[in-house]
């Protein structure tokens, strides 16, 4: 069982002198010795190391790199479960995964960790003069950017939803690095509070990142000024705050249709073909942040990866799901998004957004694409009484792939319907990346009961005690001040 530690050093910070200098930021996390912060920071060949290295700790496999977005989708209703195994979160769909769990240790440890070394950087690159003006803003700018990420993740995954309790007890919210294994016991802060640190990092990061940089592949997977603006409307949408996702929101997809946000090298639209997204270059207008697997050894191991999961398959699609939505199950559909669908050889339904079902796992893994902002956009809307410009923002996702269809009025009534359909259309559009259970859980609703080979998963009510993951047996065990 990973056991976490969440106030020891939880960076080795050799770490980040592998590959120095290198254009990508996919490293070797092997540590290897310990080093001062002065001498890891010492030259700007090692502070860009440092900052290309909060990347792969994100794109970790036990982490955003396939583990995490797949249990987000086992504890929802789309995905079925063949294997009856915990190895393969048997546990997490069917809803009695426990504090002691391997999963949800793993989740909480990879995420502060680079929080932490985020942390690092933000103390040792602000005030250094290795590097120009410019850079070291941009430099802590991706390190508050990648700081906000991982404590969103943490907070829609172990804390009462927003909307339920913003005042209950939360994370520990570490914004100093740890470097000796003396500060391990750490107050928790609440909901609202690590949700306003969430906003003013993003807020910071937008000022000081870039618009774009010089590659294409860069562009997908480093931040830039889209990259934390498209992360706010996903935040404001989880606190209900549709104003500020609308605040948001115009800033990337500027009215009338077609929504298209273009500054320096970075220009963001929905690609021509759903297919595209995850099948093509990985760097076309709709990747916002993508996490880029570009090396055989990069790659996640079978169990974390998002081709092996829904291809092999551990979960294969449940049947009461949206894939019964006339989208996928009507033979007439003409819809794009069909193709992303296939049938195995015992008949079961398949997700094929990931096809790259063999080692390595090459599969670009999605984390922000334009489809979800302008999605976000869509809900915010129609939330505030507009719903002229919810309906376009989501005729424009709808229309994509199915080039010739209008939303039949009873759909798209602002009294009674338009709100269901947008979010029936995130399920359709997002399906299998990840936000599911984040969307039922920031509208407060029961996680729904699902059958599957492996057995069957219960109801879960917003009020039971496993509506959202435990705080982990790890940091119990070493932090005092954590609620037990």
């Amino acid at each position: 069982m990973n056991r976490i530690k969440s106030g020891i050093p939880l960076l080795i910070l050799a770490v980040l002198l592998t590959q120095a200098g290198c254009t990508k930021h996919i490293l070797d996390t092997s540590p290897k010795t310990t080093l001062s912060d002065a001498s890891a920071f010492s030259t700007s060949d090692k502070i860009l190391a440092a900052v290309n290295a909060l990347y792969s700790q994100v794109q970790a496999a036990s982490y955003y790199g396939g583990r995490y977005i797949v249990f987000s989708e086992q504890r929802g209703d789309e995905f079925s479960q063949n294997d009856g195994n915990n190895a393969t979160g048997a546990n997490v769909w069917n809803q009695s995964i426990t504090a002691s769990g391997n999963f949800v240790n793993a989740v909480w440890t990879a995420a502060y960790t680079s929080i932490n070394s985020a942390n690092l950087i933000i103390r040792n690159v602000s005030t250094s003069s290795v590097v120009g003006d410019s850079v070291r803003k941009n430099y802590v700018a991706e390190a508050k950017f990648i700081r906000a990420f991982n404590y969103f993740n943490l907070v829609i995954t172990y804390a009462k939803p927003y909307a339920q309790d913003k005042n209950s007890l939360a994370l520990p919210l570490r914004l100093d690095p740890s470097t000796t294994g003396g500060d391990n016991s750490f107050a928790f802060s609440s909901v609202a509070d690590v949700y306003t640190q969430i906003l003013k990092d993003l807020d910071d990061a937008e000022a000081d990142l870039p618009a774009g940089y010089a590659s294409a592949l860069l562009n997908i997977s480093r931040a830039h000024k889209s990259s934390a603006i498209a992360l706010k409307t996903r935040v404001y949408l989880a606190q209900g705050a549709y104003g500020s996702v609308i605040k948001e929101a115009v800033k990337l997809a500027p009215s009338p249709a077609p929504y298209q946000y273009v500054a320096g090298t970075v220009t963001h639209k929905l690609e021509a073909a759903i297919a595209t997204v995850f099948s093509g270059t990985y760097t076309g207008p709709e990747a916002v942040f993508f996490l880029p697997f570009v090396n055989p050894s990069e790659s996640p191991d079978n169990q974390s990866a998002l081709a092996y999961n829904y291809l092999y398959p551990i979960l294969p699609l449940n049947t009461a799901g949206i894939s019964s939505d006339p989208v996928f199950s009507d033979a007439a559909s003409v819809d794009a998004r069909k193709g992303l669908l296939k049938t195995n050889a015992g008949g079961q339904l398949l997700l094929n957004k990931f096809p790259h079902n063999t080692v390595p796992y090459a599969d670009y893994i999605p984390v922000i694409r334009y489809a979800e902002v302008l999605l976000n956009y869509s809900e915010a809307a129609a939330n505030t009484g507009d719903p002229e410009t919810a309906v376009a923002l989501l005729t424009a996702v709808r229309q994509r792939s199915n080039p010739g269809y209008v939303f039949p009025s009873a759909d798209i009534d602002p009294a009674s319907s338009l709100i269901p359909t947008i979010l029936k259309e995130r399920r359709i559009e997002l399906l299998g990346e990840g936000f599911r259970t984040p969307d039922l859980l920031r509208r407060v609703k029961p996680l729904p009961a699902k059958t599957g080979n492996a057995g069957t998963a219960p109801l879960v009510n917003p009020t039971d005690g496993n509506y959202v993951w435990p705080i982990p047996s790890g940091e119990t065990g070493y932090n005092a001040q954590a609620p037990h």
